[in-house]
């Protein structure tokens, strides 16, 4: 009875051992990469992004037809130029820097997610692959060149990229992807009225975050939500230790044009922020790395991102 027992132990752990194989570890998330925008007028986008944001201007290596503005080696905006009969979205995706971009794609699929069949190659020695998240928004992990080659970008209103983000339906569903499968852990919550608005999930080996923008609706894009109304919710931001001085940066040197805030604001979550939009709304939130006041709704459940 106790040699059937035995042998009933090793079979159940080289079993568990085995099933641990056949599920690769998660890589490592690090921060955020960039984000894809579209652009209706790529002169007035490129005006933007160099003089306001200030920002270095670089080939795409991963779309011929587009353009990067860097902020450092690793993050930066990516242009790309607007499809045919786009609608009012202007956002491409969001995207991740990984360890290892062909660990991460075998890890999702190894957990179930639709992946590639393999992962991309850029000229610069990156990779990356794309998946769709539970709603159906693009997004990619990147796996940056082994040696990325320094950007310089003297001008940059911040260097950090410290969030994205975009409309959201059902936070359950995301926490899905983000949180059960991806290891995000919550940052913060709140919203105005007792209403749940925003929702930041920060990425699991670094302090970059994604915010959820809690929408009406169950899915896609509202029938009555006007491009203005979407650029507000698809949106970065830049990191700065203070943008009360970030902003006279910026006003001083003549740079703010188009549509932006009439002043800094200090947030619910009680961290300063100036909001700036390029020529087709997405927005730019330059944001202070810590809250000078208390947040409303949640306190912060992890720690705050730096330069």
């Amino acid at each position: 009875m106790r040699s059937r027992f035995t042998f009933a132990v090793v079979v159940a752990a080289l079993t568990f051992a085995a099933a641990g194989q056949a599920a690769p570890p998660r890589p490592a998330i690090t921060g955020i990469s960039h984000l894809a925008v579209y652009t209706s007028d790529a002169a007035a986008t490129d005006t933007y992004y160099r003089t306001v944001v200030g920002a270095a201007k670089l080939p795409d290596p991963e779309n011929p037809q587009g353009v990067r503005y860097a902020l450092s080696a690793t993050q930066y905006i990516e242009v790309l130029p607007l499809p045919a009969g786009a609608s009012v979205e202007r956002l491409d995706h969001t995207a991740w820097i990984t360890a290892s971009a062909e660990g991460m794609r075998k890890y999702l699929a190894a957990k179930g997610w639709k992946t590639p069949a393999k992962v991309e190659k850029g000229a610069d020695g990156s990779r990356w692959f794309a998946v769709l998240d539970p709603e159906g928004n693009k997004v990619e992990f990147v796996q940056p060149p082994a040696h990325p080659v320094a950007v310089s970008a003297p001008n940059a209103i911040g260097h950090h990229i410290i969030h994205v983000g975009y409309i959201v339906h059902d936070r359950a569903a995301e926490d899905k992807f983000f949180k059960d499968l991806l290891g995000f852990r919550p940052y913060w919550f709140g919203g105005r009225g007792g209403k749940l608005e925003w929702a930041s999930q920060q990425c699991p080996d670094g302090h970059d975050w994604m915010e959820y923008m809690m929408t009406r609706g169950s899915s896609g894009i509202p029938a009555d939500m006007t491009q203005r109304e979407l650029g507000v919710m698809d949106h970065f931001s830049i990191g700065v230790v203070s943008v009360p001085e970030a902003y006279k940066v910026l006003a001083a040197g003549s740079r703010l044009d188009g549509r932006h805030d009439a002043e800094p604001k200090i947030g619910l979550d009680g961290k300063y922020q100036f909001n700036m939009y390029d020529p087709d709304g997405i927005r730019t939130e330059v944001m202070n790395f810590h809250a000078t006041e208390k947040p409303c709704c949640s306190p912060f459940t992890a720690d705050d991102p730096a330069e």
